[in-house]
């Protein structure tokens, strides 16, 4: 692998011209295709085959009336005054003219108005789903009871689902990393070519993206997720190379021969690295979730794109660049202090010998942080958690202070047969068993269609859509309505749905998190050579995942250190975030621990004892690797500051993790393990050893080759 692309980044770096001309051309070709084929995104999280899924998708066919989005708008009057029906009545007209939909029922004949008379629900029908709903339609929806005077309208319900847009906070994040980048190489020059690079790179990833959302069924947090890692990794890759290629110059290496070492090396860890992330997003895939697929195979593309931007397109501007990317003082020469030993080998000296204390230390720090991951919950988001002073949140909030949290959540039973008169039977008998079910407030009459073989029943809830004692209720009422014959019964809604989601990733989540370490380790085996490197690997990672689901429940689900970062109302973590978590982290451990490794593996082989190898991967790699993950953690932490509760959440997870993987465990706890282990850590049965292929991660095959190829430039410059 090391020859191959050490032959790509000499030829990129000679055709610089060229190749920034193709990248430039395809970045043109993808932002037209995208302005051209662009479609919308969805809030669609449903899970194909759940009770809930196949129950709307029969309401689409057998009552079709009942199948579109809908919404609900609440009227309250002035505190201690009842509410006009005259006022309410002209409310329900103008929601009956706005475009798309089909019915708006007045309060007062369908008895959604409060005992006291001051509050009201408007329920609204659409005629197609929320995803068909055009802009235009859900602003004049938004606008109904805008004039109305003496009342308060608030505009909430399923059409007010909106996906996460990219705004200017995520900036700061990459404000970050370029102030990071110019400590780490002071050179505006080196920290501007390695920013812009990324940001090629993540600019093509997502105008392919967004050609292809007319296609494919985007979610609105598809995109945001893949400029998140595209960013990241983006960064990252570069400083990686850039940093290789720097070293190389400080040793007296010709420009284009440290460019081709750079790809060579660090480039084969990057491809590495970013193949493990391709893998784990990729491997979304193999969970059968279809929004969950969609976003993993995204990120894949940008990540993706992203390395072979780092192996062809950074080779050619540091062609451009030339002796620029030094510091002014170091240009012409030796980098000054070259040779000398930095803080990584005085870290490396001090864990490697208090290895066994540091490791009992670290292990029990990090379970202790796991500890809240045992009381971890799943939801999908609610209007609940949307931004404080938006629309659907006002809404959410009026209609529990008017009605009780459990409106906010209500669910559809559809009662569908042959028959018409067996199936009414059955709806009678479910709506009895339903309204005596713990945690259920209230079931409206049943609801025929036309033709009599769908009924449909609301049930309220007496909880909100995300507590704990709705799904319990939701559990309940289908074990009850289970035994009833005539008809097939079955619980819909956005809340049942999302129950069903949490329910179908909670238990794809042991198989995800088992074929994600069992990946690890057979690709740390390929690279390493050695069984108990990838095993230790693989135990740290676990560790990493550990303790960032501990502190992200802590903040977002039980609300310690809430307001510091923005989260109003604490709830259930997002139904996918663990599992997407896993998929990304694992392969951004794997990054630095092939960083670090791999040099401890280098010198191991080249004579080094145990712990000096270790020392001294440590002391040649610490730098990059602590510079790299606070660019990546400042990049995922950028997005904390978004309204959305799901990209904040993950966002914060993100930082969390990756700070907690590079500085704890790779940077502390690996070589204390690694030191402890001596040689076993690089011991490799036979006969494995002879079947598996050497990838030659860290380019051995070009110190063997070095006197042939300068020889060959030799002659090649005589000839010229």
């Amino acid at each position: 692998m090391a020859s191959v692309l050490y032959r790509l980044g000499r030829f990129s770096f000679r055709r610089r011209g060229r190749v920034l001309a193709v990248w430039l051309l395809l970045l043109a070709l993808l932002s037209g295709a995208a302005a051209a084929f662009m479609g919308p995104t969805t809030d669609n999280f449903s899970i194909p085959g759940t009770e809930s899924q196949r129950a709307l998708d029969s309401l689409r066919v057998q009552f079709p009336q009942a199948g579109g989005v809908t919404g609900t708008i609440v009227l309250a009057a002035p505190e201690g005054r009842e509410l006009d029906k005259a006022a309410v009545a002209a409310v329900v007209r103008e929601a009956g003219g706005v475009p798309g939909v089909i019915a708006a029922i007045d309060p007062f004949t369908a008895g959604s108005v409060t005992p006291d008379g001051r509050y009201a629900l408007v329920q609204v029908q659409f005629d197609t789903p929320a995803d068909e709903v055009s802009a235009a339609q859900r602003t004049a929806y938004e606008q109904v009871g805008a004039s109305a005077r003496g009342l308060r309208a608030e505009h909430g319900g399923e059409i007010m689902k909106a996906g996460g847009e990219i705004g200017s906070t995520e900036a700061l994040g990459v404000l970050v990393a370029a102030v990071v980048l110019l400590i780490t190489f002071g050179s505006l020059v080196a920290a501007g070519m390695t920013l812009l690079n990324a940001l090629i790179g993540v600019a093509a990833g997502m105008a392919g993206l967004f050609a292809l959302s007319g296609v494919l069924e985007l979610t609105g947090t598809a995109p945001i997720l893949a400029l998140m890692l595209g960013l990241a990794v983006g960064i990252d890759y570069s400083l990686f190379i850039t940093f290789r290629y720097r070293q190389y110059l400080a040793e007296g290496m010709e420009a284009e021969e440290a460019a081709g070492r750079a790809i060579g090396t660090a480039g084969s860890a990057v491809v590495f690295a970013g193949a493990t992330v391709v893998i784990a997003l990729a491997g979304l895939a193999v969970v059968g979730i279809p929004f969950l697929s969609v976003m993993g195979l995204a990120a894949a593309g940008t990540i993706t794109l992203a390395v072979l931007v780092a192996l062809t397109l950074l080779p050619a501007m540091l062609g451009f660049a030339g002796a620029r990317v030094l510091p002014r003082g170091q240009r012409g020469g030796r980098m000054p202090g070259h040779g000398r030993e930095g803080f990584g080998y005085g870290w490396g000296r001090f864990v490697t010998r208090l290895r066994v204390p540091i490791l009992l230390a670290g292990v029990v720090g990090l379970g202790a942080l796991a500890l809240p991951a045992q009381d971890m919950r799943l939801a999908l988001p609610d209007a609940g958690t949307a931004a404080s002073g938006s629309a659907a949140r006002e809404a959410h909030d009026l209609i529990s202070e008017g009605f009780g949290p459990g409106f906010n959540g209500r669910l559809i039973a559809v009662v569908s047969g042959d028959d018409a008169e067996a199936t009414g039977t059955a709806a009678e008998q479910a709506a009895r068993l339903i309204e005596s079910t713990d945690g259920v407030l209230h079931v409206s009459p049943p609801q025929p269609n036309q033709q009599g073989t769908t009924v449909l029943m609301t049930v309220i809830p007496k909880a909100g859509p995300t507590d704990a004692a709705t799904e319990e209720a939701v559990r309940s009422i289908r074990e009850r309505v289970a035994g009833v014959r005539g008809a097939d019964i079955a619980l819909t809604g956005a809340t049942a749905i999302g129950i069903d989601v949490s329910a179908k990733l909670a238990e794809a989540m042991p198989v995800y998190l088992l074929l994600v370490v069992g990946l690890s380790i057979l690709l740390l085996m390929l690279v390493f050579r050695s069984v108990l490197v990838p095993l230790k690997a693989a135990l740290g990672f676990l560790l990493t995942v550990g303790a960032t689901f501990g502190i992200t429940v802590a903040i977002f689900q039980q609300g310690h250190l809430a307001d510091l970062f923005g989260v109003d109302v604490p709830g259930p973590l997002v139904s996918f975030l663990p599992i997407l978590l896993i998929g990304i982290l694992f392969g951004l451990a794997m990054d630095y621990e092939v960083f670090l490794v791999s040099r401890m593996r280098e010198d191991f082989v080249h004579g080094d004892s145990p712990q000096q190898a270790t020392v001294n991967g440590l002391g040649h790699n610490a730098r990059v690797v602590t510079d790299a993950a606070g660019i990546m953690a400042a990049v995922f932490g950028g997005f904390v500051f978004m309204d959305d509760p799901i990209i904040k959440s993950i966002g914060f997870a993100l930082a969390v993790g990756v700070l907690v993987d590079a500085f704890v465990v790779r940077l502390t706890l690996v070589p204390a393990a690694m030191s402890l282990l001596g040689r076993a850590a690089w011991w490799l049965p036979r006969p494995i050893d002879r079947v598996l292929p050497n990838l030659d991660i860290e380019g051995e095959s070009l110190r063997g080759n070095e006197a042939d190829r300068q020889r060959d430039d030799s002659r090649n410059a005589v000839k010229v």
